[in-house]
């Protein structure tokens, strides 16, 4: 995922044939793999986890938008290598940016000393359009391993990101690499008593992700290839947006259907996962507003409140988008920007319609929505008394209100605040489950 426009997953899959590797030789699976320093172990991300990409190449404080934003969770976009052929990646691919606590370290610690955390992304567009995703500049099994090792480590963080699209997809000794690098990096994480977990993120059709054969574009080959060399697979997130098809689309409907083709092909893999598990398996990732194809694909607010909803009724893992610096609504009518939707929006809105999925249990979600503020609902068993939240209500100390499964008590005059965002000192007291 970029600003710059994505290429179309339909040109991908036609011009296979072209990009094919053939003959590409597996090096450097030989020779000792040397694993990062220790470092105490993270703590593991909650089962259900909102954690939107934080653009890392724009100069933004990461903790500070944050704070701003309400979110504990995001994910860094992203860490390549500076030139193909190179095995150490860097922020943005830039070599003064390296792999240190010099370089996002204290923001990063701020957000966790809050009880949040950060999941660094390798890859992304740019990388894999330029063979500077590691796994693709890098033919070195052990050093790709090592250097997810020491992001992991760096930054005791307790989960890395690899998205692959684009060329990386057509690569197929590079997404073999990859594949093996996970497993060493899982294997020395259950050795050294670590929670580390690995996402997939991969982009998909409007009912689920590609089929075919290793390199020739197709997003479930990766994953039978990740399986067949012995990866745990923990969270596979789909890019819900950007189809590039032609049709104009209904994008939370489709990030229904997407997903639950995703959700049928898991069970071809892991046949005796049961179905929570495998929707627990689950990711998705949208992009607020007008995504780079253009207004056919636009998602609006009221498909935010739609898909949280219905990720809180499948128990899906992971709900994130594409990116933080785009929620809100500076530019209406622009599509594909990097600093704002391109809709009618308050800002931060669709993250605060997102943020309660953290932590949430499955049971149902928010009622209500679209562009006039989004409202709270009950856990989905109609048991919550308490009047939704709403974010464009004026609320005065006692109102009580009910919002993500929860109820939740003003302590003082308030609007557009979201429950549960303001933590322990904030305006919105959370009295329990409802």
């Amino acid at each position: 995922m970029t600003g710059r426009v994505r290429r179309p997953l339909s040109a991908l899959i036609a011009g296979v044939a072209a990009a094919a590797s053939a003959g590409l030789v597996l090096a450097g699976a030989g020779g000792a793999h040397a694993a990062a320093p220790q470092a105490t172990a993270a703590t593991a991300l909650p089962s259900h986890v909102f954690a939107p990409y934080f653009e890392a190449y724009n100069g933004n404080s990461l903790s500070g938008l944050a704070a701003d934003s309400g979110n504990k969770y995001l994910t860094m976009a992203f860490l390549q290598t500076a030139s193909a052929g190179s095995c150490t990646p860097d922020w943005n691919g830039d070599g003064s940016t390296p792999v240190s606590q010099a370089n996002f370290g204290s923001d990063i610690a701020t957000i966790q000393a809050g009880g949040g955390d950060v999941i660094p992304s390798f890859g992304g567009y740019a990388a894999d359009s330029t063979g500077t995703d590691i796994a693709d500049s890098c033919t070195n099994v052990n050093s790709i391993a090592a250097a997810y090792e020491s992001v992991i480590t760096t930054y005791n963080v307790s989960r890395i990101d690899l998205d692959v699209e684009a060329d990386s997809l057509t690569n197929a000794a590079g997404l073999d690499r990859r594949n093996k690098a996970v497993k060493l990096v899982q294997d020395w994480a259950a050795a050294n008593g670590r929670t580390v977990q690995f996402s997939y993120t991969l982009p998909t059709t409007t009912h689920g992700l590609t089929t075919g054969t290793l390199g020739d574009g197709s997003g479930l080959s990766v994953l039978k290839n990740a399986v067949a060399d012995g990866v745990r697979l923990d969270v596979v997130n789909q890019m819900t947006f950007d189809y590039y098809d032609g049709a104009t689309h209904e994008m939370a409907t489709d990030t229904e259907t997407a997903s639950q083709g995703l959700h049928d092909e898991l069970a071809q893999l892991y046949p005796s996962k049961s179905d929570a598990d495998l929707w627990a398996m689950i990711g998705v990732t949208e992009m607020p507003g007008i995504d780079d194809y253009g207004a056919a694909e636009t998602f609006t607010t009221a498909d935010a409140t739609t898909v949280y909803n219905w990720a809180v009724s499948k128990g899906i893992n992971t709900l994130s988008f594409w990116a933080l610096q785009r929620d809100n609504g500076g530019c209406p009518g622009q599509g594909a920007s990097d600093s704002c939707s391109g809709i009618s929006q308050s800002t931060w809105q669709f993250s605060h319609t997102f943020e309660p999925f953290t932590g949430s249990t499955g049971t149902g979600g928010t009622t209500g929505g679209g562009s006039g503020g989004t409202t709270g609902g009950g856990t989905g068993g109609g048991t919550c008394t308490a009047t939704a939240w709403s974010s464009s209500a004026i609320y005065v100390g006692g109102d009580k209100v009910s919002y993500g499964g929860h109820t939740w008590l003003a302590k003082w005059w308030t609007t557009g605040e979201t429950p549960g965002t303001t933590g322990e000192w904030g305006v919105w007291e959370d009295e329990g489950a409802c």
